[in-house]
């Protein structure tokens, strides 16, 4: 590595950090934790929402910010600040729902740092969601009668809208669909999943915002990922690091690639890019 020594460290969750159990191996953590006593600010960057951030991260010592939702919130740990806010209007929040409404899915929409659905969807959950992620989803989804309508009388602005599919051909569907549609930045995190943000946010230019709110130079950045939603932070982070598990066209977005998930691949990318520089 030539480039400049690394100030910030963004790290994906699912897939990355996380192994496949949705545990974090204690490699990792001390990997981490050695990153920031160096004086690198580590930040988990996820399609999650802020109630959905795990404790084993939270309980960092050093983690002081989060950039959720696929960038458009990032967070100020400490006081629960939004220190950036790239959420759709209501207007486009209710189209995008309506229009998935469509699809045979299980839909939940990101709010103010918590997730909402329906009765009816989450009864769903059990076979629309990845079976590691079900129980995550039941812990943090809040279920309500109408959300759209919750929406609308409250004036909310969804940060983003996920889906579950059970059914690739109505993915690849309601994938082509928004595609062709410019008000929204579609992705996928995981099998069976479709993410909606308002067009032009992503994990990329949440990256690059709080980059400049911190006063680090993008060229000393490193983000490591593994997912779709990934592609554009590791394109904009001065130094990608794709996971060894991440498909092809993630590894060609990155400047490197290191050991899969399940091998301690973060750990290994800092201690190559960060610890021995």
């Amino acid at each position: 590595m030539t480039a400049p020594p690394i100030k910030m460290l963004a790290l994906d969750l699912d897939g990355t950090v996380f192994r496949n159990d949705k545990t974090i191996s204690q490699h990792t953590k001390d990997a981490i934790a050695a990153a920031i006593a160096k004086g690198v600010v580590v930040i988990p960057a996820t399609g999650r929402a802020l109630n959905g951030l795990p404790e084993e991260i939270l309980a960092l010592e050093g983690i002081q910010y989060a950039l959720t939702s696929n960038g458009a919130a990032i967070w100020s740990l400490k006081d629960r600040k939004k220190l950036v806010d790239l959420p759709f209007s209501t207007q486009d929040t209710i189209a995008a729902m309506e229009l998935m409404e469509a699809y045979d899915c299980m839909l939940d929409v990101y709010l103010d740092g918590k997730v909402y659905t329906s009765f009816s969807m989450l009864a769903k959950a059990e076979t629309f969601a990845p079976p590691e992620m079900l129980e995550y989803v039941r812990k943090t989804r809040t279920a309500m009668e109408n959300p759209k309508q919750y929406i609308v009388e409250n004036g909310y602005r969804a940060e983003k809208i996920t889906m579950f599919f059970r059914d690739e051909q109505q993915r690849q569907k309601a994938i082509a669909q928004t595609q062709a549609l410019p008000w929204i930045e579609p992705t996928s995190s995981v099998p069976g999943n479709l993410e909606l943000n308002a067009a032009g946010v992503d994990k990329g230019k949440g990256l690059g915002k709080l980059a400049e709110f911190l006063q680090i130079p993008i060229e000393q950045v490193m983000a490591c990922g593994d997912g779709g939603n990934d592609i554009a932070m590791l394109q904009t982070a001065g130094w990608g690091v794709a996971m060894g598990n991440a498909p092809l066209e993630v590894q060609q977005a990155a400047k490197a690639v290191t050991l899969t998930n399940q091998q301690d691949g973060v750990a290994h990318a800092i201690e190559t890019y960060i610890l021995s520089i």
